[in-house]
């Protein structure tokens, strides 16, 4: 079986994993962060607001069950990619809204999928996802994998808005 790899950042890791891990077609996960310009960070370095790190999840998904457009359309309806550094209650530059792309084709899928979500008129105010190339994954710290799945609370639908 061919699987592909989607990295995205929505906020805080934990909720946003959590939704990836219910699609059809999504056969693994783990949250990480991605985006910055440290080695090896761990999540007291994130949250320092010093090393430009987004807690992001990678989802290994087969592309004959799920395609990377449905992958992006449940994001973008899965949080408020509207607030710059922001989800909820969280805020810093770690919570950004961002597609980390590992292709060109990723790209023009992310990039087509962005502009539909601006013009269809779900969100008041413009999107500010960025659309980045991806770099390294810094995998986080095992507690944080599937940490609402391991408390029970990973059942309930994430959604903002």
């Amino acid at each position: 079986m061919k699987s592909e790899k989607a990295t995205l950042a929505a906020g805080c890791f934990w909720g946003v994993e959590a939704s990836f891990r219910k699609l059809k077609g999504v056969l693994d996960t783990r949250v990480g962060y991605t985006g910055g310009h440290f080695d090896n960070p761990t999540y007291e370095d994130v949250c320092s607001h010093k090393t430009g790190h987004a807690e992001s999840v990678e989802v290994i998904f087969d592309p004959e069950q799920i395609i990377y457009e449905e992958l992006l359309e449940h994001f973008f309806k899965n949080h408020d990619p509207t607030t710059p550094n922001r989800q909820g209650p969280d805020i810093g530059s770690q919570y950004r809204s961002a597609i980390f792309y590992h292709d060109v084709e990723q790209k023009k899928i992310a990039d087509k999928i962005k502009e539909k979500f601006d013009k269809n008129g779900m969100f008041s105010k413009p999107i500010v996802t960025e659309i980045t190339e991806a770099s390294t994954f810094w995998e986080a710290e095992d507690y944080h994998q599937q940490y609402l799945e391991k408390r029970k609370k990973g059942l309930f639908s994430f959604k903002i808005h």
